[in-house]
């Protein structure tokens, strides 16, 4: 007999070589018909698989993540099944679930694909999941799955195979189909009921641009159709909301294959809206005890070996500027953290100078390989509201608790208050990818734990996703939509004093080291801008808003009593246009409503005889006529809140 511990701490006695189904059957069979997988011990395994000894477990459904992504890798399995059914000789790479869904890279050889065929392929996804087809798992040696793959002529699978220990390869197989994999998968083909093939793209095989490029099938599937038309409607949802297509709309920015691929070219309106969120940001920093720096866009080769950074990322970043000078080079600055350092040592500092808190919008520059940029949201050039502060050790968690504070206060401004805050830490089984000592270590990721349990974040926990300097609090944020985004983080870094040989001189007149802390609330302001239109669909809150007003004169004659009333909201600090053309009332105010303009005044015979306004707000609609002096107090109440 062998004990099973649930997740609720109760601990119950089965026979050696039971299964996670049969352990969900002796619960309830309504749980049984319902169960994709289960955590065994922390890893996630076939619920039909023998459990041999004493061992936690924990079913998996459709409504845990690690459920899902179980569900999904079994939904890619399935259209390769019907992919081979109907395209015979087809070869395939990679078929992973992804965070929605997933995909599989495949290889058609001569057969022409294109996306007209992905009704015929989900009717025979449909079709084969029908049959209940069991996932069966089969551990194999390695020249046996080499002999199994060579004689079907697969040489993607034969490449993975390569790098495979032998008595640790598995094939599964559902249907008619098998693939080399390692697992897990749901129970059967059944469970998937509904298949939606969302898109197709190019991929190299391995990421490799030198070797041969595979389709990209991207797919997903639900439990139920209902679930499946949910999420068709917020794809299309999301495509209205998608930051490239409103900032070309709106006016925000813009993108040119001359200038370069992923270097955004910010529009007027654009850098108006940017330049609010800087001085945002700033204003708060000032409050928080921070001291504006600047830097320059590069920096000496040698900064960057210093810091670790060149050793790390050299290979894979924009290369060395060389100069005249024999054996000079310089780089573009991929860090801004490098250069704070060296503002640090401009002068001798003392225990009573800490904390030091330095902090610029500093642009850096890193290289991403074309296939990966993304409008605002991956690019080569960003700006980041970096700053970086220099403390004692005893004040590292009340500094990290601050930063909290500012986060949370960013976040409350800009209307995103569902999120969770991330502690991403070293990978224990791999701790070669980082600098540092595990004392050092120890210290800064008990600082971070401790700091997120004390501010009462939500948290998960996360292993391997640190920095290569140091552990780290990564802000996920979720938009209108529910999607997930990674925006602000907070670093503690005991690394860069010691590579830069940082010093301040203590309360004991000895030389100690200062602890640094990394941070960014916005993270970037390229992806921060990019996540905010698709949350709130380019309706930008009142004071963030590039325009705020426009007035419409109902004709030519009106247009000097619009001037009267724009060169008075503008000495008021509200921003906006007057629209002179020659065009009907109704089409202006439709003009204005695309562009997502928060008030429009509308100037007509009787408004400039009685000095008023008639007013309209986006997206409410008539909102009466009133005075300009009261028109602009409701303006200036609405940016306060």
């Amino acid at each position: 007999m062998i004990n099973i511990t649930l997740p609720d701490g109760s601990v119950r006695e089965y026979d050696k070589g039971i299964t996670s189904m049969q352990i969900a059957l002796s619960i309830s069979e309504g749980l049984a018909r319902n169960v994709l997988a289960a955590e065994v011990n922390g890893e996630v395994w076939d619920a039909s698989r023998p459990i041999e000894q004493d061992s936690t477990v924990k079913l998996l459904t459709w409504n845990d993540a690690k459920g899902k992504s179980t569900y999904w890798h079994s939904s890619a399995h399935l259209m390769a099944e019907a992919l081979e059914a109907l395209y015979p000789g087809t070869k395939f790479g990679i078929g992973p679930a992804i965070e929605t869904g997933f995909y599989y890279d495949v290889d058609f050889g001569d057969i022409q694909f294109s996306s007209d065929d992905f009704k015929k392929i989900e009717d025979k996804m449909i079709e084969l999941a029908k049959t209940k087809s069991d996932y069966i798992r089969k551990p194999v040696s390695k020249v046996d799955a080499i002999e199994y793959f060579t004689e079907k002529g697969d040489e993607y699978k034969l490449d993975l195979i390569k790098d495979l220990a032998d008595g640790a390869i598995t094939l599964y197989s559902q249907g008619n189909f098998t693939d080399l994999c390692r697992g897990p998968h749901i129970p059967n083909t059944g469970h998937i009921k509904a298949v939606k093939l969302m898109s197709m793209g190019g991929a190299y095989w391995r990421g490799d641009e030198s070797r041969k490029q595979l389709t990209r099938i991207y797919g997903v599937t639900f439990p139920k159709a209902s679930e499946l038309a949910d999420y068709v409607h917020l794809i299309e949802e999301a495509k209205k909301r998608d930051h490239r297509k409103l900032g070309k709309e709106l006016e925000l920015f813009a993108f040119s294959e001359k200038v370069g691929m992923g270097l955004p070219l910010w529009l007027p309106k654009g850098a108006a809206l940017r330049e609010r969120l800087t001085r945002f940001m700033q204003n708060a920093q000032v409050k928080a005890g921070y001291e504006q720096v600047i830097t320059p866009h590069i920096g000496h080769k040698n900064l960057y070996i210093t810091s670790g950074h060149y050793e790390k990322y050299g290979a894979d970043s924009f290369q060395p500027i060389k100069t005249p000078q024999e054996g000079e080079e310089f780089l573009l600055k991929p860090m801004n953290c490098p250069h704070h350092c060296e503002i640090y040592k401009t002068k001798p500092r003392s225990y009573k100078d800490l904390p030091v808190r330095f902090a610029e919008f500093g642009t850096v520059y890193r290289y991403e390989q074309s296939g990966e940029l993304h409008g605002l949201t991956r690019v080569r050039g960003f700006t980041q509201d970096d700053a970086h502060l220099f403390c004692r050790p005893d004040q590292v968690k009340d500094e990290f608790k601050k930063v909290i504070d500012l986060v949370l206060y960013t976040f409350g401004a800009l209307g995103f208050d569902n999120y969770t805050a991330q502690i991403s830490l070293r990978d224990p089984d791999n701790k070669a990818k980082y600098i540092g000592s595990d004392e050092t270590w120890a210290l800064a990721e008990a600082a971070i734990i401790e700091a997120a349990e004390e501010k009462g974040l939500p948290t998960v926990v996360e292993y391997g996703e640190a920095a290569f300097y140091g552990p780290k609090l990564d802000f996920m944020v979720k938009d209108a939509l529910g999607r997930k985004w990674q925006l602000g983080t907070i670093q503690v870094d005991y690394n860069l004093p010691e590579r830069f040989e940082l010093e301040y001189t203590g309360s004991d007149n000895q030389k100690h080291r200062p602890v640094m802390i990394h941070r960014a609330p916005f993270g970037s302001l390229e992806r921060f801008v990019a996540v905010l239109i698709e949350h709130c669909a380019g309706n930008f809150p009142l004071w963030l808003s590039p325009e705020q007003f426009t007035i419409l004169p109902i004709s030519e004659k009106y247009e000097d009593y619009a001037k009267k009333l724009s060169d008075e909201l503008k000495n008021s600090d509200i921003c906006g246009l007057i629209d002179f053309r020659d065009e009907k009332i109704g089409r202006k105010i439709r003009d204005a409503e695309v562009k997502k303009i928060p008030y429009m005044l509308i100037v007509g015979e009787k408004e400039a005889a009685e000095g008023l306004v008639s007013v309209r707000r986006h997206g409410v609609g008539d909102l009466g006529s009133m005075s300009i002096e009261d028109f602009k107090q409701q303006i200036i109440k609405e940016i306060t809140v």
